[in-house]
């Protein structure tokens, strides 16, 4: 997915310690044009950079596409991260720049890895009359953020956890592994719970985790979430519980923590402002001239692709 942002802040990300569970709000982003469907933004904000290598999440939806147009993002570029597409409803088709044509469906993940440079289009299909799921970024760590770009797809199994559905689409939790590569760490489920169920996990002291609650009410990490937050539990604890208020469906996203700053923009992933700003120059290159480049050759289905945003009058000023 592409951030739409008309003006997006070029970011510094750090890891910040904490050492309790914090509530994280969303905020509001339209996904562009004025019908387009709005997303809940709650990485990366200013009391929280990244949840282990986790450093952008999107949740959208449930959303009404004959009243919103649904997902229509054409063609454009990513750099030194991996994107993470979950759907909960709805169907989306993918093209790329490496050639490869898939579909995103509900309980599927697509895992596409830009590293050092993709660019893919996403659309929801005909078929789709309501849209809902996530589109999450994985920072890359630099000793592989110029890898080779590619794509993978894997449909967890759906397993019974004490009463709670678990579906395991990267890493491993209760017994569940996925095959599916990433370049540090991580862990990503789905686990839907019943009301006044609890659930007591067994997870990696070494990583921090994220709860994104999708629907209903959930108490974690000392404190309670509803639906659209995200609450963040510092690496440390070996288990983490969750006691479902309501019918309660959550993303748990985890990870070691990632002791590393990058630069993000638009959807850039770097490593200082000029490399961002060649990043920017190349594509506008690639797109006008329909060259290939770093972002590879463009299908011949696109017939359009987005610009990319001016950059900010004023350079970078790291915070943390």
């Amino acid at each position: 997915m592409s951030n739409l942002e008309a003006t997006p802040e070029e970011l510094t990300c750090t890891s910040a310690p904490n050492d309790r569970g914090r509530v994280l709000e969303p905020r509001s982003v339209p996904l562009g044009g004025p019908r387009a469907m709005a997303v809940r933004r709650t990485l990366p904000q200013r009391a929280q950079s990244f949840i282990g290598a986790w450093c952008f999440v999107d949740h959208y939806g449930p959303d009404d596409v004959s009243a919103t147009g649904g997902m229509r993002v054409a063609g454009h570029p990513h750099t030194g991260l991996q994107t993470v597409s979950w759907l909960f409803r709805g169907e989306i088709e993918h093209r790329d720049t490496t050639g490869v044509h898939a579909y995103v469906r509900p309980g599927e993940l697509n895992l596409m890895t830009a590293g050092a440079g993709i660019a893919h289009s996403e659309f929801s299909t005909a078929d789709t009359d309501v849209l809902h799921g996530v589109q999450l970024w994985l920072a890359l760590p630099e000793a592989e953020r110029f890898t080779r770009p590619g794509f993978q797809h894997y449909a967890p199994p759906a397993v019974d956890v004490d009463g709670a559905q678990l579906l395991v689409f990267l890493g491993s939790l209760a017994g569940q592994v996925s095959p599916v590569r990433t370049f540090t760490p991580l862990l990503g489920a789905e686990l839907t719970l019943p009301a006044g169920r609890e659930l007591q996990l067994d997870v990696d002291p070494t990583f921090e985790h994220g709860v994104l609650v999708d629907r209903g009410s959930v108490d974690t990490a000392g404190v309670t979430a509803e639906a659209g937050m995200l609450v963040h539990q510092p690496a440390g604890p070996g288990t983490l519980t969750l006691r479902a208020e309501s019918d309660t469906r959550v993303l748990l996203l985890g990870g070691e923590p990632l002791d590393e700053q990058i630069v993000m923009w638009w959807n850039f992933v770097g490593r200082s402002h000029d490399e961002i700003a060649e990043y920017r120059r190349e594509w506008e290159h690639e797109r006008t001239s329909r060259t290939p480049g770093r972002f590879g050759r463009m299908p011949e289905e696109w017939e359009q692709t987005i610009p990319a945003p001016e950059l900010p009058n004023v350079r970078l000023r790291p915070r943390s």
